[in-house]
Formats: structure tokens, C-alpha cells, sequence
């Protein structure tokens, strides 16, 4: 059995896992069977090291050069005054000694300038990422207070004959060299995706397929009189009525009106969170702008009598041009992903398998310039066409009814959803820290979910109470509304309180939440909303995708299903890992 070489409660320097960084740290005790040291660092945390992943304090001192030009018993002949001024000062007499004080005075001057080491305790990087539960974050160390030393240089008493020459003699013979270990920036590669996920290969290629036959699907039930899971299939429309250049026109005006909004010089600039080469993207917050610019817009469009009776009408087609632009979108972001390099690659989609990546997203972060492609179709387009949409039904059912005003159950689902945008758009500087922004790659499965999935599923219930109108009573209307609010404080208390943790677990304020540490060196909330249910931010949202149900009344069970389940999908803006 090999002897242990440190003993307990003694203090040594351990490497932080997953890094090359090295901590000042306490031996708690050593494992006989494991050969493992349980080490506490200075902010509590508890970890196993292996032995060779821990230094003793003295090997991390900074050492003196051991070249011949450090040494003081050669240089201290340069203060001898004896020597005539055709002679180098470097070369004194040789019927001249040294004194002993003239030798001590360079080695005590050599003493004085030496420095040690201001280890800094760990700090983690506020505002820093969860990817998932388990997943180490990135964190760095300040390393401001440790000072390089200047070389120190002897100037002669006489005048050179050779002033060049004999200053590079001098700098030789005599500057004091000190050697030290600068931090350096560690630069991170993204290694090959290994673990593929939703089936692999063949999972991902039916997805591509399967994601637009489900919107589809749903679209066409919702049409029918009798939207029942048993009238299956749906009655097919005629191919060429699937398609409009005017309706993709449309979309595309929308689009770069969106893209606009996002180019202008308001709301505040935030950094993101680290990436793997140490770099954080800046992004502009101006995600509530936007959306109140959108209203303004869309006011005035109807002060001019616009009829938005052409969404609904073309409602299909919107989707058919939407899917066209996000296959047209992922194409590209394939393809100048190809140029990308390995930094700029995302962790779940470098597989090198042309139809996973595609679907994945090679690139993690694609930018235009200062227009990153990502962070800004995540909420912007369908986000807010989410709500545009539910408007234009709204006013649909006015039309189509012959109503003065629209019926208590589209104003619920509408009021409901549009809290729901608001509250996203409002809090928009939380979804740089969720696992699409850091995480996972731009592809087919973000595109399309951004552009298509959100916009045209999530109006699912407003677009089916306008052919099947339901009228809800005043107490049930109060139970549902009821339903909504108990679902949302449940959704944004729950979120709230992982952003204030992973943003600065230091605070005050979260000085009740009990935390438990994990292998990787990350702190898991068990207390709190995450010590009742393992996600209470999608359970917050499935009790709110049921009260944005109810309203459509004795709706087939498919309908119910799938609104319950689908706002799962938007969640990820806020990501669900209460890890730190």
C-alpha cells in the first residue's frame, strides 16, 4: 500500500477540477482504499483529489535563476573605484580584491527584490452559466495584486569608450533576473460531439421531417368542424394553395422589420458568459423596445384600416414560408459554419455527421458583424409574432362572428399569452445564461423552433376559437384566471430565484437557500422552489398551458395534450438547471 505523502489539516495547493488552476486548500483526510484526499477549499467546498493533482506549498514559490549572470560574487567587483577609465568596469584589477561588504551589498539588494506569490482564493464568475445540472462552470482568478519586478540594472561610475556595446555587456553581467510563472489564458477547443442525443442520426433525420408534419397536422385539425383526433386524416389542401410569393413577401417584411428594431442604438449592452477561449459576446438588450415599437407599428396599421383578416386567411401559408426561410436559414448556417473555427463550434452539434450537425447546429454563437443570427431570432421574430398573431385572431372573431367585441374566452388566452411574451421580453437578459445561448448550436432545431414552432403552435388555441367560438361564465373565468396566476408566480419565482443564485450566490438574500456541493465543483439549490419539485419552472408552465386551454372549452384531448406540453419548448429561454 503506498504511503500517503500529505497529512491531514495540512495546508497545500490543489488543482480545481476540470482546469489547470491550483488553490490554496486543506487536507481533511485521505481515503486508504480509494487513495483519494478529501480537500476543503476556502469558500467550503469539499472535493476529492488524486495525489498528483495536489502540491505542496514550497512548489509554488518563485525561484531564483540559476545562470551565472544572477550570481552577486561576479558582479561586485563594478564598485571598485580603482580601476582606470581604459579599463571595463566588469573587469577589475587583479591585484585588486573584493572586499566582504562590497560582495554582501548586491546579494542583500537581490534579497529586497524578491517577491511572493498574493495567491487569490477562488472566485466564480458571476452571472455564469448552468448548462445542466453537473456540468462545471467557467471561472477565473484575479491575478491583479501580483507584481513583475523590473529588471534592476547597475549603471557604471565611468564613462564607456563603446556605449552600445557595453550596455549589452552590462545588461548581461549585471541586471537581476527573476523567474516567474505568469497566468496565462487557457485556450479551449470544442471537442467532437460523442453523445448524440434524440436518437442520433436517425433520430434526427425523421425530426426534421416529423416537427413540420406535426405544425402542419395541428394547423389543419383546428380547421376542421369537428377537430377530433379520430379525423385522422385531415382533409389534404391543394398543393399549389400551400404556397403564395406574396405571403412570403410578407413574412420577410416582417422579419427585417424585426432585424431593424434589433440594429437600434437602445437598451443597454451586456456581456455574455464566457466561452471556451475565455471571450464574452456583447449583446444588446432591447427586447421590450422592440416589442413596444412592434405595438406602435401595428397601431398604426389599423388607424389606416389594414386588415389583418389576411393572417388568418393565409394563416397556412405564413407557415409553408416560414418553414421555407428556416430551411433556408439552417442551409446557410451550415454551410459558413464549415469556415468556423474549432472555438466557435457548439459542444452538441460537432459530430461530424452532416445531417445531425445540421439539425443541431455546428456553429454556437453565428454573427454578422455585431447582428448575432441566434440570440436574435430566439425572441424576437416569433416571440412577438406569437402575440401579432393572437391579436389577428382576436379581431378575426369580431369579423367573422359579427361581434362588437370579442367573446371572455379570447380575451383570457390572449391576456394570458401576451403576460406570458412580456414577462420573456421584460427578462430578457436571462436567456444569455440558459443552455440555447451557450450551449447548444443554431441549426434546423432552433430555427425552426424559433420561426415556426413558437409563432404557429403557440396561437393553437386563439386560431381554434375562431371557428369553435365557447362562451365561459364569470366564476369559471375567475377559476381559470385564478389557475394562470398560480402558475406564473410559480414559473417566475422559480426562475427568479435561479438567476439571483447563479448571478451571485453570495447575496444576501439568498443566505436561507441550503446547497449541497457537487463532483464537478458546482453548488446544486435544495432548498426553496428547487427543494420542492425537480423543475419548478416547467411545472409553473404546464399549469399555465392548461389555463390557456380551458377557455377553448370541450376540446378534444389532442388539443388539451399538446398545449399542455408544447410551452415546455419556450422554457429553455430560461434554463432549467438550478446548479451553480
Amino acid at each position: 500500500m503506498p504511503a500517503r505523502k500529505f497529512a491531514d489539516e495540512e495546508i497545500v495547493m490543489g488543482r480545481w477540477p476540470g482546469s489547470v488552476l491550483f488553490y490554496e486548500v486543506q487536507v481533511a483526510n485521505y481515503d486508504d482504499r480509494t487513495h483519494l484526499y478529501t480537500v476543503k477549499y476556502s469558500d467550503g467546498t469539499e472535493l476529492q483529489l488524486k495525489e498528483n493533482d495536489i502540491r505542496s506549498l514550497s512548489s509554488f514559490r518563485f525561484r531564483k535563476s540559476s545562470s551565472s549572470s544572477g550570481s552577486p560574487s561576479r558582479r561586485s567587483g563594478s564598485r571598485s573605484r580603482s580601476g582606470s577609465r581604459s579599463r571595463s568596469p566588469g573587469r577589475p584589477a587583479k591585484h585588486k580584491r573584493r572586499s566582504s561588504s562590497q560582495s554582501r551589498e548586491p546579494r542583500n539588494a537581490k534579497k529586497n527584490t524578491t517577491a511572493e506569490a498574493n495567491l487569490i482564493p477562488l472566485k466564480l464568475y458571476e452571472n455564469n452559466n448552468d448548462h445542466y445540472n453537473g456540468e462545471p462552470d467557467i471561472t477565473e482568478v484575479n491575478y491583479s495584486s501580483l507584481k513583475i519586478l523590473q529588471h534592476e540594472r547597475i549603471q557604471p561610475e565611468t564613462e564607456p569608450l563603446h556605449p552600445r556595446k557595453l550596455e549589452q555587456k552590462m545588461e548581461q553581467m549585471y541586471s537581476v533576473e527573476r523567474i516567474f510563472e505568469t497566468p496565462q489564458t487557457v485556450g479551449r477547443v470544442c471537442m467532437k460531439t460523442k453523445e448524440l442525443e434524440f436518437g442520433g442520426r436517425m433520430g434526427v433525420f425523421f425530426m426534421i421531417f416529423l416537427m413540420p408534419a406535426t405544425v402542419f397536422y395541428l394547423l389543419l385539425m383546428c380547421k376542421q368542424k369537428d377537430p377530433s383526433v379520430l379525423n385522422f386524416p385531415p382533409p389534404l389542401p391543394a398543393f399549389d394553395s400551400l404556397w403564395e410569393t406574396r405571403v412570403f413577401g410578407v413574412f420577410l417584411l416582417w422579419f427585417f422589420l424585426q432585424a431593424l428594431f434589433y440594429l437600434l442604438p437602445i437598451g443597454k449592452v451586456v456581456e455574455g458568459t464566457p466561452l471556451l477561449n475565455g471571450v464574452r459576446l456583447p449583446y444588446r438588450i432591447n427586447g421590450f423596445y422592440a416589442f413596444i415599437l412592434t405595438t406602435v407599428a401595428l397601431g398604426i396599421c389599423l388607424y389606416f384600416e389594414m386588415e389583418l383578416y389576411y393572417l388568418y386567411n393565409h394563416f397556412l401559408q405564413f407557415a409553408v414560408s416560414a418553414t421555407v426561410f428556416s430551411v433556408a436559414l439552417s442551409i446557410y448556417l451550415y454551410v459558413r459554419s464549415l469556415k468556423s473555427s474549432e472555438e466557435e463550434l457548439s459542444p452538441g452539434g460537432n459530430s461530424g455527421n452532416i445531417i445531425y450537425d445540421f439539425f443541431m447546429g455546428r456553429e454556437l454563437n453565428p454573427r454578422i458583424g455585431h447582428f448575432d443570427l441566434k440570440y436574435f431570432c430566439e425572441l424576437r421574430p416569433g416571440l412577438i409574432g406569437w402575440v401579432v398573431i393572437n391579436l389577428a385572431m382576436l379581431l378575426t372573431e369580431m369579423k367573422v362572428h359579427r361581434q362588437s367585441m370579442p367573446s371572455l374566452s379570447m380575451i383570457l388566452v390572449n391576456t394570458f399569452q401576451l403576460l406570458y411574451v412580456v414577462d420573456a421580453l421584460w427578462n430578457e437578459e436571462a436567456i444569455l445564461t440558459t443552455m440555447d445561448i451557450t450551449h447548444d448550436g443554431f441549426g434546423f432545431m432552433l430555427a425552426f423552433g424559433d420561426l415556426v414552432w413558437v409563432p404557429f403552435l403557440y396561437s393553437l388555441q386563439a386560431f381554434y376559437l375562431v371557428n369553435h367560438p365557447h362562451e365561459v361564465s364569470w366564476p369559471t373565468a375567475c377559476a381559470i384566471l385564478t389557475l394562470n396566476f398560480l402558475g406564473y408566480y410559480i414559473f417566475r419565482g422559480a426562475n427568479s430565484q435561479k438567476n439571483a443564485f447563479r448571478r451571485n450566490p453570495k447575496d444576501p438574500k439568498l443566505a436561507h437557500l441550503k446547497v449541497i456541493p457537487t463532483a464537478t465543483g458546482k453548488n446544486l439549490l435544495v432548498s426553496g422552489w428547487w427543494g420542492l419539485v425537480r423543475h419548478p419552472n416547467y411545472l409553473g408552465d404546464i399549469i399555465m398551458a392548461l389555463a390557456w386551454s380551458l377557455p377553448c372549452g370541450k376540446i378534444k384531448k389532442y388539443l388539451l395534450l399538446n398545449s399542455s406540453i408544447v410551452p415546455a419548448y419556450l422554457s429553455q429561454s430560461e434554463n432549467d438547471s438550478s446548479s451553480l
